[in-house]
């Protein structure tokens, strides 16, 4: 095998490859599949098994941790490989021990090593909270509005294997693997969002009522914690609970949350940790998936997601999972005296302490309805996956997350920042700059290049995926773009003498173009502008071409029409309406001429 001429012991090949591929994020299982099948070929050559293992492992290293048994393997900075090649080499051939509820030591260790993991049953859930966001599930895969994402890992392009919805605060985001999903805003009072079908709005209010719900849950799971100590595995009565609730769910929606795109002092607040501002929702038909990840350590079976900690969270905030696989029949069902370990026909989620091999894992069941909490710190000190059970499963996971440069709010006041350095003379409406200042340069230059790649660019790869639900990112993005143009399109024709202004017209319509070419400024004065924006034009122009290559790439060109990828902003270099080229090289070459 050429694994052995790598120097990766033939012993490890299969243990090490499914340890990469389940450490690594669920969204690199395309492309690490890709390696297994390598493993399986009786034959392959050098260069294949190069090319492989360059782009899996580092990456998923990159995606959450995994790597082989083998020192010949690169290492990023801050990998903890050793730690990971420790855990491999003690644990051997052998399998970790893991419990499940047929274990009598079971509960005691939930109690012991993962008690700030709750579990919260459907039978201690409102049946008309069921009702709603099960019908809710459906709604929204009867209106398509399930997509895999286009993600980019280390410069290659994949779809993932689960297909997702972003549910949120109206104007928020989430990011994840070079992606940003913007959140089809629920219902919220002081915002007018129109669904294109009353379905949606029904299924949108019935997912922020489970947001509300599990917000309550999660504030009185982690009071109790902090009068109990560790006393949070048994499930609480919620008898009363499910009688506020009947009023709960007639009552208003979540009071406006935009307070929380602001960084409070004290984030350690209940009301902080547990006030989430979206939900990423996940569907998956694991009959419908060409090959599922074996989980590595315990031999827990077929994984849908594999180990990971949660990421982009408030810290210490709560994650509230709700999971409803659809029934299957009992002839899915596996005979427990004659199967050890977790039954495979139903879905579970895994736990285990962090690079620990001394504690064993769990495995819970996940039967339709149930819910479960990870409280506090656990995020952080522990690991968690998802097994596969036989049914389809959709989750709705609700977060805290982090996103302070991830919404509207910020995207504008970074606008309104930039656009501070242009002024408009109030008699020939001419435009200039305030200062050449290079900081200030710098920064304009910087907030520009983020409003094209992070915002634009990220909402047009997209498609017209959105449209499926609602129109109104639709709105705020035409204003994004105006901005946009403004910090493109600064045109100014200059009068007077040039000792160097080229025949190209867009040395006269940049306002920071035109500056530099201003025959007052010393030599020293205009190598430092040029200096500070050269390389933000050169990154423009990379990232220009990259997203350009994307949107052609044949994943792109074979997603369904709404779904592919626009390549926007785009136009034609000889665009006279436009003051810089889209292509930039020769640009950037004038200024690098400039600088010799």
């Amino acid at each position: 095998m050429v694994l052995f001429q790598l120097g990766i012991p033939v012993k490890h090949t299969e243990r090490a490859v499914n340890t990469a591929m389940s450490h690594c994020s669920s969204d690199c299982f395309i492309m690490t599949s890709e390696c297994v099948e390598f493993t399986q070929r009786d034959f392959c050559e050098l260069s294949e098994w190069e090319t492989c293992l360059q782009l899996c492992f580092p990456i998923c290293t990159f995606c959450c941790s995994a790597t082989l048994a083998c020192s010949h393997l690169p290492k990023e900075k801050g990998d903890s490989g050793p730690q990971k090649q420790k855990l491999l080499e003690e644990l051997g051939e052998s399998w970790l021990p893991y419990l499940t509820p047929r274990d009598a030591e079971f509960h005691q260790l939930w109690k012991t090593a993962y008690s700030k993991l709750l579990l919260r049953k459907a039978d201690k859930i409102p049946q008309e909270l069921h009702h709603i966001v099960q019908e809710a599930f459906l709604t929204l895969q009867k209106h398509d509005c399930f997509f895999q994402d286009l993600v980019r890992i280390k410069g290659k392009d994949f779809l993932t294997p689960v297909s997702r919805i972003l549910i949120g605060n109206p104007g928020c985001t989430y990011k994840y693997l070079n992606t940003r999903l913007f959140t089809v805003p629920w219902p919220m009072e002081d915002y007018e969002i129109k669904y294109f079908h009353p379905e949606l709005f029904t299924a949108c209010k019935a997912l922020i009522k489970l947001n509300d719900y599990l917000n309550i849950e999660a504030v009185q799971a982690l009071q109790e914690q902090n009068l109990s100590g560790t006393k949070e595995t048994e499930d609480t009565a919620v008898t009363d609970r499910e009688q506020d609730f009947s009023n709960f769910i007639k009552g208003s929606l979540l009071e406006d949350q935009s307070s929380l795109y602001t960084p409070r002092n004290d984030c350690t607040t209940l009301k902080y940790r547990t006030s989430y501002n979206l939900t990423l929702l996940n569907y998956m038909d694991p009959l419908q998936m060409p090959y599922l990840k074996q989980e590595p350590y315990f031999g827990m079976g077929n994984m849908a997601v594999s180990w990971h900690h949660d990421e982009n969270l408030v810290e210490r905030s709560t994650v509230a999972v709700y999971s409803y696989s659809c029934e299957g029949s009992e002839s899915d069902k596996v005979n427990e005296q004659d199967e050890e370990g977790r039954d495979p026909a139903d879905w579970h989620v895994g736990l285990k302490v962090a690079w620990d091999i001394k504690t064993p894992g769990l495995a819970i069941p996940l039967h339709p309805g149930d819910c479960y909490f990870m409280l506090d710190d656990l995020n952080m000190t522990h690991q968690h996956c998802v097994l596969a059970g036989f049914q389809p499963r959709f989750s709705s996971t609700h977060r805290v997350a982090e996103c302070s440069t991830g919404t509207l709010e910020y995207i504008f006041g970074q606008c309104e920042v930039a656009l501070q350095n242009l002024q408009v003379d109030s008699d020939s409406a001419a435009l200039s700059l305030k200062s050449l200042e290079v900081q200030v340069v710098k920064e304009v230059e910087e907030i520009h290049n983020e409003v094209e790649f992070e915002w634009l660019r990220q909402f047009w790869f997209q498609g017209k995926r959105y449209r499926k639900c609602t129109d109104w990112w639709f709105e705020p993005m035409a204003k994004l773009e105006g901005f946009w143009k403004k910090m493109e399109f600064m045109r100014k024709e200059r009068k007077g003498n040039n000792r160097w202004v080229s025949s190209r017209s867009w040395w006269k319509t940049s306002l920071v173009l035109g500056e530099v070419g201003k025959g007052e400024r010393t030599m020293e004065q205009r190598n430092k502008i040029i200096s500070c924006f050269l390389p933000l034009l050169t990154e423009r122009q990379e990232l220009r071409k990259e997203w350009t290559a994307r949107c052609q790439c044949q994943l792109a060109m074979s997603l369904p029409e709404e779904q592919k990828p626009k390549c926007h902003p785009f136009w034609k270099d000889d665009d006279p309406s436009m003051p810089l080229p889209y292509d930039l090289e020769e640009v950037i070459a004038n200024l690098q001429t400039l600088l010799e």
